[in-house]
């Protein structure tokens, strides 16, 4: 089959497009098809070597396709059914992730436990379905199984174009909240407002802290999504409000901003840690993906063999939402 393989650590010029040996669908697996994947910031640590893995190695946590082959003791699917992947894999309260742990969804053909496998309906197609799993699933577990989100509060999310920032929008959305989102481009913050942000603020050139005052009456937001970690957060615990919780599950600016601890304790705020999701978490945002509750915003899609332009593309920070490869 032909794959995005790395054979080393490093930019977009380490990404090669060839040959790689078919897997086979083993007891309790299937074989999958691809027809298209999604590109992850996890993509581009891996490349990078952040964590360096062992080589050569398939990237790409997020796809959907057709059955291929059945394993031995699998039922419930067929032979041609349109399906896609749950890119969790469950080891008991230990969760690793297709693309990074093990080969992944950047090739033609893919191998993985059938309890990962999902049926896609008519209505999603194989791009929309590749784009939604590894985000939406994170998403949904911050706000919902970490955070406790409730219909009607308000959400500040940080960096509304980036994969997991697009889609805790969508997601909190989708759950009754209102969203108040972020982005460095004007741009984004359009985009954002179509599929249904309540309000944006472009914290290069806005003030956030003063926006959240406005919208909330000086309350403060109830839960922040934080994902950029020194850049945002100071602002962060200005903007929650007394009582409020902030969902970790990233710090792409760096992990280890000044704690302001006193704000902690002032406030009696929550903080917690959250990463991808369970299988649980992505049966109930897929829920609310076939049901049109949630759509993933698909920003660029690039055949499997330009999938460094593809990297190129996420790594400039150009794209809202997901950047889909198509196989």
């Amino acid at each position: 089959m032909k794959a995005i393989r790395i054979h080393e650590d490093g930019g977009p010029e380490v990404l090669r497009y060839e040959d790689a040996p078919d897997p086979a669908a083993g007891p309790g697996e299937v074989l999958i098809r691809l027809r298209a994947a999604s590109l992850n910031r996890l993509d581009l640590w891996v490349r990078k070597g952040l964590p360096s893995v062992p080589k050569p190695r398939i990237l790409g946590a997020d796809g959907a396709g057709t059955v291929e082959a059945l394993g031995e003791g699998v039922d419930g699917l067929e032979v041609g059914r349109r399906v896609v992947i749950n890119p969790g894999l469950e080891h008991g309260d230990r969760i690793s992730v297709i693309g990074e742990h093990m080969d992944g969804t950047h090739a033609e053909l893919i191998a993985v436990p059938a309890t990962n496998v999902y049926p896609l309906p008519d209505e999603l197609s194989f791009e929309d379905a590749a784009a939604f799993p590894l985000v939406f699933e994170t998403a949904y577990r911050m706000l919902s199984t970490r955070a406790g989100l409730q219909a009607g509060e308000w959400v500040l999310v940080w960096g509304a174009g980036s994969g997991v920032g697009s889609a805790s929008l969508a997601v909190a959305k989708a759950l009754g909240a209102r969203v108040l989102a972020t982005s460095s481009s004007d741009e984004k913050l359009a985009r954002a407002r179509e599929v249904g942000a309540d309000a944006t603020v472009n914290h290069a050139s806005g003030d956030v802290g003063a926006t959240v005052k406005e919208l909330t009456d000086g309350r403060g937001v109830d839960v922040v999504v934080e994902h950029v970690g020194e850049a945002t957060w100071k602002t962060s615990l200005q903007a929650a409000r007394i009582g409020g919780r902030i969902a970790v599950c990233g710090a792409t600016t760096g992990p280890n901003p000044p704690a302001q601890l006193h704000r902690v304790w002032w406030k009696q705020l929550t903080i917690v840690g959250s990463t991808m999701g369970t299988r649980a978490d992505f049966e109930a945002v897929y829920e609310l993906v076939k049901t049109g509750r949630a759509r993933p915003a698909v920003d660029e899609v690039f055949p499997l063999t330009d999938a460094r332009a593809a990297h190129e593309r996420m790594e400039a920070g150009e794209h809202f939402g997901k950047i889909v490869l198509t196989i």
